[in-house]
């Protein structure tokens, strides 16, 4: 098995609830939840925009120019009254992106911490049927924050009994869905959770799953997860996920 495609399914590949994995062509909106990203905003959804159709920005109560700067590098930008979490910007994204003509959904983070050129490579995955292809970070020690990188590596070898297949990131925020799978997912997070939530659900339903390694920029900005209490909080949620959530 190649570095590109490191695994496959959750188990045999279910009946697709659309009509055809054949289409001729992906067409992809993209959904970045972001809060407080002024400096950063900009290049990340100019940095995509080639790869995809349309760009759906949702500014998370942010108190600095967030929406203007998206506003003005080409994105949908959709605005929050408060800051009411990642999980509940993703959802009102992902509803504004459904509501558009489209095959797949990419979720990219809005802090920069994904490479805008590495989209090519998701959606190079998709095509060959898988129902969500996830951006998975090479957590390497000496490159990443000491908390971050327990947090990461400890919490998604837990989350991955729950979703029922090896996935060594469970919390990236870089990932193509395909679109079919996403219409009438319950999904309910309003957190960080959000991301174990839809590999959850997305696997009862019987999604296939599809990783392959991407790049992760830390930059100086402190990260807004809280990684002990956050991680904490997530794999508590996941036993309501796998078991409790109606799929």
């Amino acid at each position: 098995m190649t570095n590109a495609r490191m695994a496959s399914t959750t188990s045999e590949r279910a009946a697709h609830p659309t009509a055809s994995r054949t289409a001729p062509a992906l067409r992809v909106w993209a959904v970045i939840p972001a809060y407080n990203e002024e400096a950063r905003i900009a290049s990340v959804v100019r940095g995509i925009a080639g790869s995809v159709a349309g760009v759906v920005v949702v500014d998370d109560g942010s108190a600095d120019g967030t929406a203007r700067e998206a506003e003005r590098a080409g994105a949908e930008v959709i605005r929050q009254p408060f800051n009411g979490g990642k999980g509940a910007a993703i959802r009102a994204g992902l509803a504004a992106a459904l509501a558009r003509e489209c095959t797949h959904v990419l979720f990219i983070d809005g802090d920069g911490q994904h490479r805008p050129d590495e989209v090519p490579a998701l959606i190079a995955a998709a095509r060959d049927g898988a129902g969500i292809v996830v951006g998975e970070r090479q957590f390497a020690r000496e490159q990443m924050p000491r908390s971050r990188y327990y947090a990461n590596v400890i919490g998604s070898r837990a989350l991955s009994w729950f979703i029922g297949t090896d996935v060594r990131d469970t919390q990236s925020g870089f990932r193509l869905v395909d679109a079919g799978w996403l219409r009438n997912l319950p999904l309910t997070a309003t957190g960080y959770e959000i991301e174990t939530e839809m590999l959850i659900l997305l696997a009862r339903r019987g999604a296939s799953i599809v990783r392959i390694p991407v790049a992760a920029v830390y930059a100086d900005a402190p990260s807004k997860l809280r990684p002990l209490r956050d991680t904490t909080r997530t794999c508590f949620l996941a036993v309501k996920y796998r078991f409790l959530s109606r799929a």
